[in-house]
């Protein structure tokens, strides 16, 4: 079976590069899965988690935004932030949807109430991507 490179950069580091066999992201308009020889696109992704299918196992990462660049025999992900499962704080993870659903359930400008539902879809990712589900 063919494989490509899968790299999730971001501004800090490289958080993620292997081989795989298949990416299945969340992008802008809805969910896109890679096989190698996929044709080359650039698109914005969601707060969603990425698996990575490799050697019979599958990789999950919380990748909070950015994009992807898919080309012949690689796929980039420029995120915005991304943590693998085992770098996840859970309690800092739960805190910080608490918050998020504080600040929504007041009532606070139009930019307030957007960045507290990006906060709380960052939180609920890395909880997802933590847990497993």
């Amino acid at each position: 079976m063919s494989s490509f490179l899968v790299e999730i950069v971001t501004p800090e580091r490289k958080v993620y590069a292997e081989q795989a066999s298949m990416v299945s992201v969340k992008g802008a308009e809805g969910e896109l899965g890679i096989l190698p020889n996929h044709i080359p696109l650039v698109t914005p992704l969601r707060i969603a988690p990425v698996v990575i299918k490799r050697n019979g196992q599958e990789d999950v990462i919380a990748v909070n935004g950015g994009f992807i660049e898919v080309r012949k025999d690689k796929v980039v992900i420029l995120a915005e932030s991304a943590e693998l499962p085992e770098d996840i704080n859970i309690e800092r993870a739960e805190s910080a949807k608490q918050r998020a659903e504080q600040r929504l359930s007041a009532k606070k400008s139009e930019v307030d109430q957007r960045r507290a539902e990006l906060a709380l879809q960052r939180a609920l990712n890395r909880i997802n991507v933590k847990q497993g589900l």
